[in-house]
């Protein structure tokens, strides 16, 4: 038998074409970015791009040229046929150590959610939380156990009790007329940050303060955050939060007053 070309690349019992890319895929090293698409437009389009170029210096040691990715998501669009969408752009370790490769994938927009969010707390922290990358076993694996078991997502917690951040969600909780943030390892979402400008913009008060899992039952109030929108937590395990609390309200409200940045 004839020697095969290398590399070979079989899914499924199926040769393709040996792209790369399936061997960054697997090899699992990269970062990204998510984000919801509304005519052609994003919410915070500079610090999706802000994101990306200060992973890729991280990770990669090399520049990112916003203007090119910018213009591949619109690509991307059009070639879809499609004004509104789900889009992830991901940056991946090339096998040969040249360039990074950027790749961008084009999804059926995801609706903000309807109803209140029910959490489970786990005993995990995202290694490297402060990069939104592509090794996402663990908190995957968390986040499907928990919805197996009825509820909506995660609730990360360090091994001293130190509440950071949801599996797929920034958590925020209300304490009066004040938003307070989890202090510790986790990823400053995009959500989040547009939502602290329009916060101040407002004049409402938030903060970045440590929370620990015993104490989350003296806020008045939880909320989730992330690139589809904002919902309130209707519990955290077997501790309850109102829907209707004031602030937890306006918060959609206030990120519904964040402009939209055309991908031109």
């Amino acid at each position: 038998m004839d020697d095969l070309e290398l590399p070979y690349v079989q899914v499924n019992g199926h040769a393709i074409a040996p792209d790369p890319l399936p061997t960054m895929l697997m090899g699992g090293y990269g970062h990204m970015t998510a984000m919801q698409v509304r005519n052609s437009s994003v919410q915070g389009l500079g610090l999706h791009l802000a994101r990306l170029k200060a992973a890729n210096r991280e990770l990669f040691g090399q520049e990112l040229d916003g203007g090119l990715v910018v213009g591949r998501m619109r690509q991307a669009l059009d070639e879809a046929g499609v004004r509104d969408a789900s889009v992830r752009v991901y940056v991946y370790a090339p096998p040969d150590g040249d360039s990074p490769v950027t790749m961008v994938v084009v999804r059926p927009p995801v609706p903000a959610p309807t109803s209140p969010q029910r959490l489970r707390s786990v005993p995990y922290v995202r290694p490297f939380a402060h990069l939104k990358h592509v090794g996402v076993f663990g908190q995957a694996h968390h986040l499907r156990r928990v919805q197996a078991g009825g509820f909506d997502e995660a609730l990360l917690v360090g091994a001293d009790g130190l509440v950071t951040e949801g599996a797929i969600t920034n958590v925020g909780f209300v304490e009066g007329r004040a938003v307070v943030w989890p202090e510790g390892p986790s990823l400053d979402g995009i959500t989040m940050l547009l939502l602290r400008r329009e916060l101040e913009q407002a004049g409402t008060t938030w903060r970045q303060q440590p929370v620990r899992l015993d104490d989350v039952a003296r806020f008045d109030a939880a909320f989730v955050s992330n690139s589809t929108g904002i919902a309130p937590i209707a519990c955290i395990d077997d501790i309850s939060f109102p829907h209707d609390d004031y602030l937890v309200r306006v918060l959609p409200k206030l990120y519904e007053q964040v402009p939209w940045d055309v991908l031109a």
